[in-house]
């Protein structure tokens, strides 16, 4: 317990699987793996990182979604978004696309460089029933833009989405107002560091983490997180994160369950199967992006 708040214990390790998608790009996968690897309103996190160009070169050429949103935080790199409405976005390192398919986009995403680190993250967010076919939409969120945080201890945060609340201080992120409320945070701390960080009780909520470990919980039940893992959280509204000796960057994400059927078809999410073949008619036909 901390100040009345109940802390959050780890209730379950995903263990990044690699894996490859788009045509060829090699990445690792925790969330999504399969559906029993989701946590409302995440449908699937992606890793990816490699120095080797023929890792990502082939990148994601032109392909459809419906029904969910897609999120892409680069950390190293330089790729091209293209799609059918016209969008053009150079993602850069540090930059965030943050696109909602709604009731239909068709996009690319292309690696700009031959060489050197490609190195970020692709997380998709579910859509409640009322907005899947909503018109898509996509924004480009530059660097700039994004809060840098200095943490007590030495570590610092980078707050994408949703208010980062910790050491006395209240930092808004770019992206708010959104139906599943997310809170995406990249988080760095140094060789022990701690940090605390509330989350709604009625939220969902797990950690990434993707450079050294970290031990999660209370003092008294933390348990450890390795390189490569998600942690699901169990209930509670305050998230403690402690870095190991080497240590630690991850990523704390929450957001709303919607409580609503997932029905998922390579890049279709929606509710029912009856939707996901119209989904997949409407591709074939040209109305998805009508």
């Amino acid at each position: 317990m901390n100040s009345g708040k109940t802390t959050r214990e780890l209730q379950r390790i995903i263990e990044a699987a690699a894996t490859s998608d788009g045509a060829g790009v090699k990445l690792r996968r925790s969330l999504g793996q399969s559906p029993y690897a989701r946590l409302d309103p995440f449908l699937m996190l992606d890793e990816f990182s490699s120095f080797d160009a023929n890792d990502y070169i082939a990148g994601f050429p032109a392909h459809p979604h419906r029904g969910f949103e897609t999120v892409t935080y680069l950390l190293d790199g330089h790729m091209l978004h293209e799609d059918h409405l016209g969008n053009r976005g150079d993602l850069k390192s540090g930059a965030v696309q943050w696109m909602s398919a709604g009731r239909g986009i068709i996009h690319s995403e292309m690696p700009q460089q031959e060489h050197g680190r490609m190195r970020g993250f692709q997380l998709w967010i579910n859509l409640p029933a009322r907005e899947k076919m909503k018109p898509a939409s996509y924004r480009d969120i530059d660097p700039a833009e994004i809060p840098v945080v200095t943490l007590r201890g030495g570590g610092r945060a980078k707050v994408i989405a949703g208010t980062l609340e910790t050491d006395g201080q209240s930092v808004a992120g770019p992206i708010q107002g959104l139906a599943t409320e997310p809170l995406y945070l990249d988080v760095e701390l140094p060789a022990g560091a701690a940090f605390k960080q509330p989350v709604a009780g009625s939220h969902n909520a797990f950690i990434y983490v993707f450079e050294g470990s970290a031990t999660v919980g209370a003092t008294a039940e933390a348990r450890s997180l390795a390189t490569h893992s998600a942690g699901v959280l169990a209930a509670g509204d305050l998230v403690e994160v402690r870095a190991g000796a080497e240590g630690a960057r991850f990523l704390l994400l929450a957001g709303k369950p919607l409580g609503e059927p997932v029905v998922q078809h390579g890049p279709f999410v929606m509710n029912t199967r009856e939707e996901i073949e119209q989904a997949i008619r409407d591709y074939q036909s040209g109305e998805l992006t009508r």
